[in-house]
């Protein structure tokens, strides 16, 4: 017998982030930490929309409001002339815009929404080595009394970092390499008077049109306080061999030592759009930016998620995000697993799923970097939406109702694709508009039955109940269903008290982002994804769906 279901290693965002998913999905785990208190730094301070709808089916996204500020857009000059302003604005129907939080706030809070489970992060406790067996993993841990502890595990996620030791025992390569330059990075406050909630890129292009200087400068919570990334004054030093990393990763953001105020006020002489004086150093660093990816995300009952899978340059804030949602990914189908109700596509599906979003973010973060530019080109709100991570969807995953299919729908989010919110669901105990996230905030499967005038009533909806009944059945029980009808169903058509529940799309919002087919029923997993979409819905063809992921 196992000692825990899972143990989490690293309790950075990442493994805050597993840990407190697992418990929410009733999983029983630890989470080990070798540093004694969390670091108190601004290392990521970058939060996607599509991470606040992570936070927000989590049950932790007030707090990230409360202590968050908004990252309105990015103010451009190049050789010291102004450009076009970037404007960071999502359509309406986002529910979430760009925020900046710094990471030592991010990990307190989702170190208080773990404890509000019972778990605590095991602090001062280092992983010493891990060995695999056929029905469980067997961990040493090194405790801070010098106690050694041999725990046995169904499963270990290694968060631990770009030098992760699990990645190691999994006999994971982790294959990339690094850029010449180094940067230095300070958390600084400024006195300009440049527009609160902006960014500020400035960059200094040689005769060749190649960038030779460079300044960002993000807002952060606090009155003209600000994250500064600069070239460091060595830059172009050529050997990056010699990183100070054993396992030659070169030293990454918080591993290299910072810069003084005087270093980066020397930067902000030379790059700053107008006079400023920068005060109050909080924190600074350097390092190298390095670029990895690791070939799998899983060998047998060891995983890797966020750093410990994908490095790359901290252009646009898509690392922090990747990796929380690493982890929102992997949680529910370990959950699963432990219970014995997955198949054995499920946990495959994390590497099949999760590899090809961060091999498409190192792709681009690389690509992007020499330029250091945020492309505002003519396809600028899909450059948003891809920035902002909205776009992620795992169309060719296993556990994806195929797109072929003859009755696909040709308009709404295919199978694959995110779940989108809309407002103005009316349920029949309710006198107030609800939102579709909330009826998706839970860790089970949503299943949404939608009724026109003509499956509302009678025979019709009798199907859609019956497809309700089966599907439940079929997920064993890990599945909550709603019959959605239509604004223009008169509210009396159905008798309350029926089951599934009803909630009315009375602002037709439903209608405009799903593109539902009446007697259609859409899918939705607990991560947010649209599963499937099955029209018409039959009891037979949702008991196959579910099979690919429900043993």
């Amino acid at each position: 017998m196992a000692d825990v279901e899972v143990l989490v290693v690293g309790a950075g965002p990442v493994g805050l982030t597993a840990a407190a998913e697992l418990r929410r999905h009733g999983v029983d785990c630890r989470i080990v930490d070798r540093l004694a208190v969390p670091e108190p730094y601004a290392k990521s301070i970058g939060v996607q929309p599509r991470t606040l709808e992570v936070w927000d089916d989590m049950g932790l996204v007030r707090g990230a409001l409360d202590h968050a500020v908004p990252h309105l857009g990015q103010l451009v000059f190049i050789d010291g002339k102004p450009r076009p302003r970037v404007e960071l604005t999502l359509p309406p129907e986002i529910p979430y815009p760009f925020a900046t939080l710094p990471q030592y706030a991010t990990e307190r809070l989702l170190a208080e929404h773990l404890a509000s489970f019972g778990t605590e992060v095991e602090r001062t406790t280092e992983l010493c080595s891990v060995q695999t067996r056929p029905d469980e993993v067997e961990a040493v841990l090194a405790h801070a009394d010098g106690r050694t502890e041999r725990l046995h595990a169904r499963y270990v996620v290694g968060c631990d970092g770009a030098h992760s030791l699990v990645r190691k025992a999994a006999g994971l390569t982790f294959e990339g390499g690094a850029f010449p330059q180094q940067y230095m990075i300070g958390d600084v406050e400024v006195d300009w008077n440049l527009p609160a909630g902006y960014s500020m890129r400035a960059v200094h292009l040689d005769a060749a049109g190649e960038l030779d200087d460079m300044l960002i400068c993000i807002p952060m919570p606090g009155v003209r306080r600000y994250w500064l990334s600069m070239l460091h004054p060595s830059a172009q030093v050529r050997d990056v061999a010699g990183s100070g990393a054993p396992d030659g990763i070169a030293l990454g953001l918080g591993e290299g030592p910072g810069p003084g105020l005087g270093q980066i006020q020397t930067v902000l002489d030379r790059l700053s759009p107008e006079v400023t004086t920068a005060s109050r150093l909080h924190w600074s660093s350097s390092f190298r930016t390095s670029y990895r990816l690791v070939d799998r995300y899983r060998n047998g009952r060891l995983f890797v998620a966020g750093d410990a899978a994908h490095i790359h340059p901290p252009i646009g804030g898509q690392g922090l995000n990747t990796g929380v949602q690493d982890a929102y990914n992997l949680a529910w189908k370990l959950a699963l697993a432990v219970r014995g109700l997955a198949t054995d596509d499920v946990l495959d599906s994390y590497h099949t799923e999760r590899h090809p979003v961060a091999r498409e973010v190192v792709d681009r973060t690389v690509r992007h970097a020499g330029s250091g530019l945020i492309s505002n080109g003519d396809d600028a709100e899909m450059t948003l939406r891809r920035q902002a991570q909205l776009l992620v969807a795992y169309p060719d995953s296993p556990l994806t109702q195929p797109r072929a299919a003859d009755d696909a729908p040709t308009a709404g989010p295919a199978p694959g694709d995110r779940a989108p919110d809309c407002r103005g669901l009316l349920s029949d105990l309710a006198t107030y508009p609800r939102r579709l996230f909330d009826l998706l905030r839970t860790p089970r499967h949503v299943l949404l039955l939608f009724a026109g005038t003509e499956n509302a009533s009678g025979d019709a909806a009798a199907l859609l109940e019956a497809c309700a009944a089966e599907a439940q059945r079929a997920a064993h029980g890990l599945l909550d269903a709603y019959l959605v009808t239509a604004a223009e169903v008169p509210e009396a058509t159905r008798p309350v008290g029926l089951r599934p529940p009803r909630v009315r799309d009375t602002a037709g919002e439903f209608r405009d982002a799903y593109a539902p087919r009446d007697g259609e029923a859409l899918l939705i997993r607990p991560d947010g994804y649209l599963s499937g979409r099955f029209h018409p819905a039959v009891p037979e063809h949702l008991t196959a769906h579910l099979r690919r992921t429900f043993a």
